[in-house]
């Protein structure tokens, strides 16, 4: 080989080496700006941000003496919606619990507001327009007198509020504070599913004030271990009334101060802070 011959191998060789140089480079580009994109820019979490941020709230959590690990959240009444989410509430974009009974893509609890079933049409199957099968406890705002209570109604027509435009209902099964030892049996006509299984259990209350009261247990109990913790805990702030709602892997929260993701699985409905 002349001198000539081996100076062109030698820029060939250069040249073919700074190629698959410069392309490894665009390829990891590609690849970090894929995963940013796909990350949403989050950081990486793959949760997404909650924009706006509610601060209309306040949290607390505690343990009672029966063992139950409480979470609490407490805003106005004017300040909740309900929203079908189809997903863990620990990871959508938004602030709050989990809502009603559900089967699938079906809810089977009530969850209207101003008369609009939360998942679907009025009238179609699932749509949360009624409390599917049973009368059942369902807490009621009645938004023309910022007014709380408990109505055991099965479908959505049969409740009462001042205006039909102005109010929200959410389906359960009664808490029955107002009841004393006749609770169990109330429960027990609305169905209340595995009331003596340790379970996660979720539940919204309302205290003399008019404030909501959303709760949800990190620990698992009896419906009668979670309703004397929350007498126990959440009582002192003098609670009126209630429901429970959906339990055991169901029973989920997103805050800024707490997530808890039940066992991972969808729900459909959730009790979502506004502000």
């Amino acid at each position: 080989m002349d001198t000539k011959q081996a100076v062109r191998t030698g820029r060939t060789r250069r040249g073919a080496a700074l190629w698959w140089i410069g392309a490894g480079v665009l390829l990891l580009l590609l690849i970090g700006g894929g995963a940013f994109l796909f990350r949403g820019g989050d950081g990486g979490s793959g949760i997404p941000p909650v924009v706006p941020e509610p601060r209309h709230y306040t949290y607390a959590s505690a343990v009672a003496s029966n063992g139950m690990e409480l979470h609490v959240l407490k805003t106005r009444p004017s300040n909740i919606t309900l929203r079908t989410v189809q997903g863990n509430v620990a990871v959508a974009p938004y602030y709050g619990i989990n809502g009603g009974f559900f089967y699938q893509q079906a809810l089977v609890s009530m969850a209207v507001v101003d008369d609009k079933p939360a998942n679907g049409g009025q009238g179609a199957y699932g749509s949360g327009g009624e409390n599917i099968k049973y009368a059942r406890g369902t807490l009621v705002w009645d938004g023309a007198t910022d007014s709380l209570g408990v109505q055991v109604v099965r479908l959505a027509a049969e409740l009462r509020v001042t205006d039909r435009s102005d109010y929200w209902a959410q389906g359960g099964i009664s808490m029955g504070l107002d009841l004393g030892d006749g609770w169990a049996e109330q429960a027990f006509a609305e169905n209340a599913p595995y009331p003596d299984e340790p379970r996660l259990r979720s539940a919204a209350a309302y205290d003399g004030e008019g404030n909501v009261i959303l709760i949800v247990s990190a620990t698992a109990g009896t419906l009668a271990d979670f309703r004397a913790a929350i007498i126990e805990t959440v009582g002192a702030v003098g609670l009126v009334n209630g429901i429970f709602l959906d339990g055991d892997g169901s029973s989920q929260m997103r805050t800024r101060e707490m997530s808890l993701q039940g066992d991972g699985r969808p729900v459909v409905q959730m009790i979502q802070l506004v502000e």
